[in-house]
């Protein structure tokens, strides 16, 4: 037997999960992404999707996706540096750049390689990297690849972060990246104190906005236009398969660092560019972000109305204040167990357990779109109650 397959054949996690009835990843959706999808031949109530303004399947996108796959085909061939880049990849950039306030954007080919193909361009030998504790994969692996001395801070703790920030001299180059809506958790970055602490002590911020555009923000704009403090965060990030109903992933900043970024970040560089129909869907969702603000209202509506019925049901949610609501459990085992009974019930939730979290932090993340009714929602919160009740989670 070869090594590396004789090093894998020892890894039987998922197989043992799978041997007990409920392994709930890989689970095959036949339908669009919307608050209600076809899975196993019946309907099921969809509280797992980032889609927050329920976007997906809006016909102005798709019509727009089609009209680009048929202009200009099904994929670029090639990196935006040498003949991937379409007119329409620059009037994304420019609509991008426009909505979330900065002077330029680029765009990489997922939200992953953004943060990737940022950080570690951006700050490296000699520099200063600072990250929240609990901030998302891609900025964690970001630090992995730079050659910048790494601190943590304890999350959205500001005496935390001010003690990280003492150490550092005050004239070397300091990077805090944070998220701006954590996407286990669902609270929101401390930018205010952030803000002051960078202030205070000379660092440059990034936020990683994917959980938050079109979400928070004046027209969903962003949590850095919901603080009002967008020309104080240095760089923006932002995904397309969350909110914009695509996939891909940008930065925006100003004019000098993108033009360091689009010549020397070896994920752009080296990447394909985004297919044009998901490019032309991207420029087409921002545009009905914008004539349907309706959308926002009613996300908003409804995450207050189910924020404030888990709470009074006893449910343990933590600090959340947006559409993604954990509900712990605190139980590995239980988490799987509960999960797989909501599925075969009709409704769809993830599962949230090690490594995306701490042994005793498992949990289950129930996220709303703007197209979820009350009565789905309430459909879900009763058969939620009786679960969690079942296995003792809530009394």
């Amino acid at each position: 037997m070869k090594q590396l397959k004789n090093r894998f054949s020892n890894y039987t996690e998922p197989q043992k999960v799978k041997e007990l009835g409920i392994y709930p990843y890989f689970r095959t959706i036949c339908s669009d992404q919307d608050s209600e999808v076809f899975m196993d031949g019946r309907k099921v109530l969809m509280f797992g999707s980032n889609s927050y303004l329920g976007l997906t399947n809006h016909p102005k996108i798709i019509e727009a996706g089609i009209e680009a796959l048929k202009k200009y085909g099904s994929g670029c061939a090639g990196s935006p540096f040498l003949n991937g880049t379409l007119d329409i990849h620059i009037e994304l950039e420019e609509k991008l750049a426009k909505f979330v306030g900065k002077e330029k954007a680029i765009v990489f080919s997922t939200g992953f390689h953004s943060n990737i193909g940022v950080i570690p361009t951006i700050v490296g030998r000699g520099d200063n990297l600072i990250l929240d504790e609990l901030d998302h994969a891609s900025i964690i692996e970001g630090r992995r690849i730079s050659y910048a001395k790494n601190y943590k801070f304890k999350h959205n703790d500001m005496n935390s972060l001010e003690e990280v920030l003492k150490k550092i001299p005050f004239e070397e180059i300091k990077l805090i990246a944070v998220d701006g809506v954590y996407s286990m958790e669902g609270d929101i970055a401390n930018l205010p104190g952030i803000k002051k602490l960078a202030e205070k002590y000379n660092a440059d911020i990034y936020v990683d906005e994917a959980h938050s555009l079109g979400v928070f923000g004046k027209g969903g704009k962003g949590i850095c236009n919901h603080f009002g403090i967008t020309d104080d965060v240095d760089l923006i990030m932002g995904t397309f398969s969350k909110s914009l109903a695509a996939i891909g992933g940008f930065i925006a900043t100003d004019a000098e660092t993108i033009n360091y970024l689009r010549h020397n970040s070896r994920p752009y560089i080296f990447s394909a560019s985004i297919s044009p129909s998901a490019t032309a869907s991207v420029i087409a969702a921002i545009d009905v972000i914008n004539q349907e603000p309706q959308r926002i209202d009613h996300l908003w509506e409804i995450t207050n109305y189910s924020l404030m019925a888990f709470r009074s049901l006893g449910f343990e949610i933590g600090n959340t204040q947006s559409p993604i609501i954990p509900l712990y459990i605190r139980d590995t085992e239980k988490t799987f167990i509960i999960t797989k009974e909501l599925y075969d019930d009709g409704i769809f939730v993830n599962p949230v357990i090690p490594p995306a979290c701490s042994a005793d932090s498992t949990l289950i993340r129930f996220s709303l779109m703007a197209t979820h009714t009350h009565q789905q929602i309430d459909i879900a919160i009763d058969k939620l109650t009786k679960v969690f009740k079942k296995y003792e989670v809530i009394k």
